[in-house]
């Protein structure tokens, strides 16, 4: 039987797709879940699997070929099977298929050059006022600065200004005069300072460049904008302990091969898992202006930095997944996001994400809210800090985490209650293990 192959939708705001490569052709035999083509999104390049078994009967799209999403790509049938092309028009809804326009790669735009006028350069000790600093010595600011920053005593210097001003002239003069008296190094070593950059002595300053952003730096800018002015934030920052997290971290470590070891963001990643099955509100959508979806999984998207922008990449029902697995999950999904070959249920499906910065060594930030979910956990670096317990001053390992959450959604007093229960797992460890 002939069955049709679609552009996928990857992400609730995929509009289109363009079939980069056929990785199957036309009869080449097809597995059930063995990847036929690469299509490329705003997001990455992703491998599209086949649903069926049989022969790559017909390709109904070139390489290059921008689609919409649903829009038919290939047929697939059985083997043997040769489908008339009125069975074909008829699996098509009865109508031909048009082969969209092949996708115009654009000429490369040339940097933006603004023409300047050449401006006569105004001497600065012509525009500049007296200064009569402490002790009466009479200067320019330039002269002064020149001064002060070269550890040169102005009262040295014999100002040839009016009524003994010191200007620039003088204190150049004074650094000759430094050589004539045979401290021509510590001269130099002045003199040096006072040169221009060799880009601005040669006139090598770059111009002004604009170039094209990137289809997923568009869609970052896109979806972005719109969180930031549909949805309205707002934001907890809280403070975790976390030398018992560390602790268990490096035990655990220490019995794992090189290929499953655990990174803090894995523990993270559980924890917002078992905390959101306690606030399904955190966990949740808006359908509509009445309705508030509440997603029965837990999908926690994480994210990852690649060329160009940034890919959310999903931890599907993290609460139900052992730590080892929720680690070498993400770390195959990372690395299939930066070598931009993604796999379909990679992306989609994320109902809560993790940002965490901490590999950067950030103290805090906040996170804006990934469309549709209702909040974004913004994960800063675990640091050694001067801490107070029991009234004595110890070293703690600490953590900041600030919470982004939609008001539509929850409420201050609710996401208070998050952060507290997260707090429990993540400064008592040992219970991400039960």
């Amino acid at each position: 039987m002939a069955e049709l192959v679609t552009m996928p939708k990857l992400g609730f705001d995929m509009a289109e797709g363009t079939l980069v490569r056929w990785v199957k052709a036309e009869g080449d035999p097809v597995d059930k879940g063995e990847v036929i083509a690469e299509i490329e999104t705003d997001k990455a390049t992703v491998e599209v699997e086949s649903s069926y078994q049989g022969v790559m009967f017909r390709h109904l799209a070139e390489e290059g070929t921008a689609l919409p999403v649903n829009a038919p790509i290939a047929v697939v049938v059985d083997e043997g099977e040769e489908p008339s092309d009125d069975e074909l028009d008829a699996l098509l809804g009865g109508a031909g298929v048009k082969k969209p326009k092949k996708a115009a790669a654009k000429e490369a735009e040339p940097a933006v050059k603004e023409d300047k006028a050449e401006k006569k350069a105004v001497p600065a000790e012509e525009t500049e006022q007296d200064v009569s600093p402490a002790g009466g010595v009479r200067s320019s600011p330039l002269a002064r600065r020149m001064a002060e920053e070269h550890d040169i005593a102005l009262s040295e210097v014999e100002g040839s200004g009016p009524q003994g001003r010191i200007v620039k002239k003088d204190v150049e003069d004074y650094l000759e005069s430094m050589r004539a008296e045979g401290r021509e190094e510590e001269a130099e070593v002045v003199e040096k300072t006072l040169q221009p950059m060799a880009a601005f002595a040669t006139g090598e300053i770059p111009e002004d460049e604009v170039i094209a952003m990137s289809r997923l730096r568009q869609a970052i800018s896109r979806r972005m904008q719109e969180s930031f002015m549909n949805f309205p934030h707002f934001y907890l920052t809280r403070v975790y302990k976390t030398g018992a997290l560390m602790k268990l971290r490096k035990e655990l470590n220490q019995l794992l091969p090189d290929g499953d070891k655990l990174s803090v963001n894995d523990f993270i990643i559980k924890a917002v898992a078992l905390a959101l099955r306690q606030y399904p509100n955190l966990n949740a959508s808006i359908e509509d202006d009445s309705h508030l979806r509440r997603h029965g999984h837990v999908n926690v998207g994480v994210a990852v930095a690649v060329e160009g922008g940034l890919m959310t990449v999903v931890c599907k029902d993290a609460d139900q997944k052992p730590l080892r697995l929720i680690a070498r999950e993400v770390r195959e999904m990372a690395e299939r996001a930066r070598d931009r070959k993604v796999k379909t249920e990679d992306i989609e499906g994320s109902t809560f994400s993790v940002s965490n910065l901490g590999m950067f060594g950030i103290d805090e930030f906040a996170a804006i809210i990934n469309p549709p979910e209702a909040g974004i956990l913004a994960v800063s670096a675990v640091q050694n800090v001067p801490v107070v317990e029991e009234g004595e001053l110890k070293i703690g390992s600490r953590m900041k985490a600030t919470l982004s959450a939609d008001h539509r959604v929850t409420d201050g007093a609710e996401a208070a209650e998050f952060m507290a229960v997260l707090a429990e797992y993540l400064e008592e460890p040992m219970r991400l293990l039960i």
